[in-house]
């Protein structure tokens, strides 16, 4: 199979929606297609590293990683640099991460004549002002929308849709593909936690929207209930000093928690074996990759009842859900499920069971299966 695709994507930093777009790499590679992956403005070294090692191409618009300032400077900017990968690579089909800018490369590169347009919404429908401008590019110009959970799906299209083999595409469709575990990420079948005291981990940016904030007061309280317990933190970001702050205003002992700060991806599986919970507090969430993460290492995930939290973590089932941006909640419900162990070790056991939906390798038979349809 000799099919180029372009990858479109505003920024190769590190964060979830890279990662995922680095497990499209790695299927379609799997599958025989040839990637190019377009980075429009910022970039990381190590990243544009990863997907080259996964097997695409990588192509930086910004030679500095810089984006230009006013919309009109963006269009112009983006229509040079899209029409000169499309005039070398000659793509016939171009999967576009986010909608960012805009619409703006989805309307140059249905311009320069791509026939086949792939638009995958990482977040759901709430950080939109408007709608219609997705709605018009869903009925005339994207063959397919893909969504990361089917509650995002909703939230922009009404209805949604799980996508499996037997799907039968339409001229343009709306659909459902959940993002998946890296390709080496390692289950921990053997999910007993034999720790003797329980640790408490996150793995998050340290910002606002990450609800990082919520984490240290949170474990205070869990402190007050079992002095033995430790924090791991595992991420970098804008709150950090915030956060260093109510350790001291709350007079946390230095060896309770540990500051992992940011670490390479692969190294993530050997910290989630250290952790019996992992908090995710977010205050939005398109998907939530490291509730699914934590699963599979054994952990048990206590995370925000918000966006795409709501569909990775079936509440009192495989996980538990508390009040989004609510720390007394999260301690809370912590507490009581550290009451509990039968009930830990339940929920362990059903989102082992659960993980195998979420794997890389049935991710990239998914993705295989609807790229062999669109060229039919």
């Amino acid at each position: 199979m000799n099919t180029s695709v372009l990858i479109g994507i505003p920024c190769l930093k590190v964060g979830g929606t890279e990662i995922q777009t680095l497990h499209l790499v790695e299927a379609l590679t799997n599958g025989g297609y040839h990637c190019v992956t377009v980075c429009y403005f910022e970039y990381d070294f190590a990243m544009v590293q990863a997907f080259e090692q996964a097997g695409s191409r990588v192509v930086c618009l910004s030679a500095y990683g810089k984006r230009p300032e006013g919309s009109r400077k963006v269009y112009n900017f983006l229509k040079t640099g899209l029409k000169r990968v499309v005039d070398e690579y000659r793509p016939k089909i171009a999967h576009i991460q986010y909608m960012a800018p805009g619409a703006i490369p989805v309307y140059i590169l249905h311009k320069l004549g791509l026939k086949t347009i792939i638009a995958t919404l990482h977040t759901d429908a709430s950080i939109y002002k408007s709608l219609k401008l997705i709605h018009f590019l869903q009925r005339h110009i994207v063959n397919i929308f893909t969504c990361v959970t089917e509650i995002a799906e909703r939230s922009f299209f009404g209805s949604s849709c799980l996508y499996t083999n037997d799907y039968q595409l339409k001229k343009h469709n709306h659909i459902t593909i959940h993002n998946c575990l890296p390709v080496k990420f390692e289950i921990n079948y053997d999910n007993s936690k034999k720790t003797k005291a329980t640790t408490i981990g996150v793995v998050a940016r340290l910002e606002s929207i990450k609800g990082t904030d919520l984490v240290i007061p949170a474990f205070a309280k869990i402190l007050n209930y079992n002095p033995d317990c430790r924090l791991m933190i595992v991420g970098d970001g804008k709150l950090r000093e915030l956060m260093e702050q109510q350790q001291q205003q709350l007079n946390i002992a230095n060896s309770r928690i540990e500051w992992v700060g940011q670490v390479a991806y692969e190294k993530l599986h050997e910290l989630y074996k250290q952790m019996d919970i992992v908090w995710v507090p977010s205050r939005s969430e398109g998907f939530g990759l490291s509730a699914i993460e934590a699963m599979a290492q054994g952990c048990v995930v206590i995370a925000s009842d918000t966006g795409g939290l709501r569909e990775v973590v079936n509440d009192s089932n495989d996980g538990i859900l508390f009040h989004t941006g609510n720390a007394d909640d999260m301690a809370e419900k912590t507490i009581e499920l550290l009451n509990t162990p039968e009930k830990m070790q339940l929920l362990r056991d059903n989102a082992l069971k659960k993980i195998n939906q979420f794997r890389f390798e049935h991710y990239s038979g998914i993705i295989n299966s609807l790229y062999s349809k669109l060229q039919q």
